[in-house]
């Protein structure tokens, strides 16, 4: 479902750049945009879920009418305080738009991006409710909901795009709109599953309930905790935006190509592996904890190492292929794929960040994380003002992947020094079969693979047959390279 999810953003990512390209149009439009998911990201996604589920399991091993309160009283808690934020949202736009995009404030971009996000906020009221559903279901074992909702995003801005672009004088408010309706449909899609494990109930806010005020003490350093690689990407987007036109653009391209490992890999594991450690620990079972967590980490590594590998040295073919088209010029394939390889760089600990956070949150600890995030978002920010006058957005972008390094490392540090997770043998010996595999596949990659002069001028069709080539070849490499090394289907499985 995932992967559904994934190769639709993909087909309106080609759409957006067709139409709109990297002009300041498509800047306005990915700030008004990325503005109100920063804050769906922020406090629905990453923060409150990370506060939600583990007290949420906990319920749910009473069961009965303690679970239905307890969700009756979360919703109604986070429903007010969401659509607060929307109305504020909404009256403040100038302001908010000045905070997030400063760059914006003497151009025509300030008064468009305005405009639409006075029309885009009101879907964090809706996406904000989605995710808190989706949190229920996966605490029942419903992953497949949850997971292909984000396609009907991705379809309305499709359908939304191409309306505009054919019938409106503004297509960008269209699109704009599109958003909002994005929201209300995936919203809408929640209910009959929830309906289905008994979880449907009408939401009563109530913030002095004892579940409800648990996950109010876990909320508040949560929010920064499991919200690093947002935060990274707002401050990537705000100093982005003092840079020449297109900057906002070209990082918003390659940062969705670097989403696609991180989607498909770490947010899966991620959102599996919480629940499930939060069950462990509240049997109080290190020992399976620990084998969660290797039979976690070994995945990750064996997915995120080629993913990573593969964005760096396909970055150019990627870019050319995907977003080469209509409003996208040469140069501005140049600086995307630049972008792109310096997030390639950060794309394995961005993996592994999103398997190693649930250790803490399963066990209810905020605390350490929010620590270690504070260290590593001083990090971006540091890096970033260093290096991002003389490299602009590509200096944005490296400074992400080192403020990714140092997460993941203090985060398995302090796991390991604590004895919370212990490394066994099998995430060591994944680790030496995934570079075994990786090696070969690259080393094929990096001497085949054209220059980025050849994509350039090929046609349409040939771009899109090589790079099919190159990844079909280099998956099946890896693959081939990981059954050399040992690997067997049987050693994917993990049962606690």
């Amino acid at each position: 479902m995932t992967m559904l999810s994934r190769i639709s953003g993909f087909a309106r990512d080609i759409v957006l750049s067709h139409f709109f390209g990297a002009t300041a149009v498509a800047d306005a439009f990915f700030v008004a945009f990325r503005i109100p998911n920063f804050f769906r990201r922020l406090f629905a996604e990453g923060a409150f879920n990370q506060a939600f589920v583990p007290v949420l399991v906990r319920y749910r091993e009473r069961g009965g009418e303690e679970l239905r309160g307890f969700v009756r009283a979360m919703a109604g808690n986070l429903a007010l305080v969401v659509c607060l934020l929307v109305i504020l949202g909404v009256i403040f736009a100038p302001f908010v738009t000045r905070v997030f995009a400063p760059g914006f404030a003497d151009e025509a971009r300030f008064e468009l991006t305005a405009g639409m996000l006075r029309i885009t906020f009101p879907y964090l009221a809706f996406v904000s409710l989605v995710a808190f559903s989706g949190a229920i279901l996966n605490a029942h074992h419903r992953y497949a909901v949850p997971a292909f909702t984000p396609v009907f995003l991705n379809l309305c801005l499709l359908v939304a795009a191409s309306l505009g672009w054919m019938h409106a004088e503004q297509p960008v408010f269209v699109l704009a709109w599109g958003v909002f309706a994005a929201g209300v449909v995936q919203a809408l899609f929640q209910l009959p599953s929830l309906k289905r494990v008994g979880m449907l109930v009408p939401p009563v806010p109530n913030f002095r309930h004892a579940g409800a005020r648990q996950v109010g003490r876990l909320l508040v350093p949560a929010v920064l905790a499991a919200s690093v690689s947002q935060i990274n990407s707002l401050i990537d987007t705000i100093l982005a935006s003092l840079l020449v036109p297109g900057s906002v653009s070209w990082l918003y391209y390659s940062d969705r190509l670097l989403e696609l490992p991180i989607g498909l890999v770490a947010v899966a594991l991620g959102t599996v592996l919480l629940p499930n450690l939060s069950r462990l620990d509240a049997r109080d079972d290190p020992q399976a904890f620990s084998a969660t967590m290797d039979w976690g980490l070994s995945l990750g590594l064996m997915l995120g190492v080629p993913a990573a590998l593969a964005l760096y040295l396909l970055a150019d073919p990627l870019i050319a292929t995907i977003f080469f088209h209509g409003a996208l010029g040469e140069f501005d394939v140049v600086m995307a794929s630049l972008s792109l390889k310096a997030f390639a760089a950060g794309a394995l600990p961005l993996v592994l960040v999103k398997i190693l956070a649930p250790a803490y949150f399963a066990r209810e600890d905020t605390q350490t994380p929010f620590r270690i995030a504070v260290v590593a978002v001083s990090v971006n920010i540091v890096v970033n003002l260093s290096v991002f006058s003389w490299f602009g957005h590509v200096g944005l972008a490296l400074a992400t992947s080192i403020s990714a390094w140092v997460n993941a490392y203090l985060l398995l540090h302090v796991l390991m020094r604590r004895e919370i997770y212990i490394p066994g043998r099998r995430c060591h010996v994944a680790l030496m079969q995934t570079m075994i595999a990786a090696g070969l596949m690259g080393a094929v990659l990096a001497y085949f693979v054209p220059d980025l002069r050849w994509w350039l001028d090929a046609g349409m069709g040939a771009r899109i047959s090589g790079l099919a080539a190159v990844v079909v070849g280099g998956g099946l490499l890896y693959l081939l390279g990981l059954v050399a090394a040992g690997v067997r289907p049987r050693h994917l499985a993990h049962q606690v």
